[in-house]
């Protein structure tokens, strides 16, 4: 009956707020949201039928009933005595303004607009005041969870402060979020209001974890909202510490190199995928007499990592580690050999200095012992000679002198190699050599020339005869330069170059052979005369280049001529000029006319075919037949 009765005011009603905006019409936003301290404007709009105009306004809220707070009549307005008095006004628009709104103004305002005849209407709005919240403050589980616990563990803890409204917390692993509904994550969240209106949050994430865990990551997210707008935060990332039981253990070889060599720092390390770690202990473990394995505990590790300090080859062997977990009780070990590897120095069969006769033959043997097969070869001037440990040497001369190498390298230890170096001398009498035998000189000229002498002990070098000598005493050959003027006596006698040591004499001939230069002989006279010799020559010159010259296109024109002849192109007669005819030639031969710049009295005359000499006023001209 009270149901009937409530459903029967309600139509009532809304037929009463129907009617009233046929007659006049209020609009006002749903909502407004604005942030805690700022002003608040709510807009209030309304149409009234007709030519009737509005005779108030009233702007009220509805919290445990209705409270006017502001009227507008045609001729005053005022603010009511309320908490809003001193902190509101109403435009000419009608808007209402609130400023600096605090979270108790958050209710529903209704703006109720009177037009006398015309009715009144009326329309509401509910104002929302926002605050953001805090920083998420997240705290992990410090002391640790064991995977074999029975119980879901508390990962941590996520706590925001200050929010209106309440905000939201979710929970993500790995960047994946956490929602509460199954056994494995229980989220527990506890909302507080303050004295202040504004909300504490806090979330507790509880979770069953595995050892997989142990690199997981965890935050929480703090969702709110402020006006116009849906914001978030994020907490840090955490990771909460995982016990669980050790399954494997491990023994690894931490050096510089590998393989060890001896010399390099080397480490044992023991290593078990537990958490927390074990206690480890090492071991070094032989074989008895009667084939008993036998272990002795070393002391010196520490943390489970077993070091060797320029490590040595004894310690080369089989070693073991024992891990024992004591939160879960279980024991295992891991074993690994170390093998060190090491090449002796190398030992030769004669020590250095090896000396030989001119001659001689010998071999020297360069040997060594290592860890593993090595590989030797014998090296001269940094040019292999010999693959093995043998070196033959036959025959020596003096060029067989000199430092070899014995360089011994273990193909399977990258890096290990040994090298060792033997001298050997060639001891005889000087063995001499001059730069050339046979010299062609120019008599007072400056000749230099080179001896060089092989030999041991070293020898001197001296020459016949006197100059500037330069010795150069290397480590072999030894030679010296003579510079000498060349004279009658020294073409005679020659020059000799001898090298002595304890063991003899070594000398040899240069023989000078004197070459005669010519030279054109030249006349020089002072003053005039030699500027007019000097433009005479000059000119001489010239006239000969100008008839060669003219020789040469005399020969082009010709042969010209005469091919433009062979053709039938050019047909030839008297000129005026005399011919050179041969009997029973035809006239059709061709004549060349050729003009000497010599005088007339110069010009020899070239007789005609008859013997005849051509005339005075033709003796500077010339003709020669062409026809054959």
């Amino acid at each position: 009956m009270a149901l009937c009765s409530r459903v029967l005011c309600l139509l009532l009603l809304s037929s009463f707020r129907h009617v009233a905006s046929d007659r006049v019409k209020v609009s006002l936003p749903n909502v407004v949201e604005v942030r805690k301290g700022d002003d608040a404007i709510i807009n209030c709009s309304f149409t009234i039928p007709g030519q009737a105009n509005y005779t108030y306004l009233h702007w009220l809220y509805e919290k445990n009933g209705r409270v006017n707070i502001y009227y507008v009549g045609q001729d005053r307005q005022y603010a009511y005595d309320t908490e809003f008095k001193d902190r509101i006004h109403v435009a000419d628009n009608f808007t209402l303004y609130i400023s600096e709104v605090t979270l108790q103004d958050e209710r529903t305002f209704v703006c109720q607009i009177g037009a006398g005849s015309a009715g009144f209407g009326e329309n509401r709005t509910e104002l929302r005041v926002y605050k953001s919240p805090d920083p998420p403050d997240i705290t992990v589980n410090e002391v640790g969870i064991l995977v074999t616990d029975e119980e879901t563990p508390k990962i941590a803890r996520c706590e925001t402060k200050n929010g209106h409204p309440v905000p939201n917390i979710t929970w993500y692993k790995n960047k994946y979020p956490l929602h509460q509904g199954n056994k494995e994550v229980n989220i527990a969240t506890t909302v507080i209001k303050e004295s202040s209106g504004l909300y504490t949050v806090s979330s507790t994430l509880h979770s069953r974890l595995s050892k997989d865990d142990k690199d997981a990551f965890f935050y929480c997210e703090v969702n709110y909202r402020l006006p116009g707008k849906d914001l978030m935060m994020e907490s840090e990332r955490v990771n909460v510490t995982i016990f669980y039981p050790m399954e494997n253990v491990s023994l690894i070889v931490e050096s510089p190199s590998r393989p060890v060599t001896e010399g390099d720092n080397v480490g044992l390390r023991c290593k078990g995928d537990g958490n927390p770690a074990p206690e480890y202990t090492f071991y070094r473990v032989w074989e008895s007499e009667d084939r008993k394995e036998m272990e002795e505990e070393i002391k010196e590790a520490r943390d489970g990592l077993l070091m060797f300090e320029s490590v040595r080859r004894n310690a080369s062997g089989h070693y073991r580690c024992r891990a024992l977990d004591l939160n879960f009780v279980v024991s295992l070990q891991a074993d690994t050999m170390l093998s060190v590897n090491y090449l002796d120095p190398i030992q030769m069969s004669r020590e250095s200095p090896v000396e030989l006769n001119f001659g001689d033959n010998t071999t020297i043997v360069c040997s060594t012992m290592g860890s593993q097969p090595s590989a030797i070869q014998w090296q001269w001037e940094e040019q292999v000679i010999a693959i093995g440990p043998l070196l033959n040497l036959s025959s020596v001369d003096y060029k067989s002198g000199g430092q070899y190498s014995c360089v011994v390298t273990m193909p399977g230890v990258p890096g290990l190699n040994a090298s060792k170096g033997v001298t050997v001398v060639v001891k005889g009498q000087p063995l001499v050599s001059v730069s050339r035998h046979l010299v062609q000189v120019v008599q007072n000229d400056v000749l230099n020339v080179t001896c060089e002498a092989f030999g041991y002990p070293a020898p001197e070098i001296t020459w016949s005869v006197n100059g500037s000598v330069v010795h150069k005493r290397e480590k072999h050959p030894v030679s010296s330069e003579l510079s000498v003027q060349v004279t009658k006596e020294l073409l005679r006698s020659g020059i000799k170059c001898s090298a002595t040591n304890s063991l003899g004499r070594g000398e040899e001939l240069i023989t000078l052979q004197e070459v005669t230069v010519t030279t054109r002989p030249t006349i020089t006279s002072t003053g005039e005369p030699v500027k007019k010799e000097q433009k005479r020559a000059e000119s001489k010159g010239v006239l000969i280049v100008a008839i060669i010259v003219c020789i040469l296109a005399i020969a082009v024109l010709g042969a010209v001529l005469y091919f433009l002849y062979k053709k039938g192109k050019i047909p030839c007669g008297h000129s005026g000029k005399q011919e050179i005819t041969k009997p029973g030639k035809q006239q059709e031969d061709i004549v060349v006319e050729m003009k000497s710049d010599k005088a007339p009295e110069e010009t020899e005359l070239l007789p005609g075919p008859t013997g005849e000499k051509p005339l005075p006023g033709d003796q500077g001209e010339k003709y020669i037949d062409l026809r054959n």
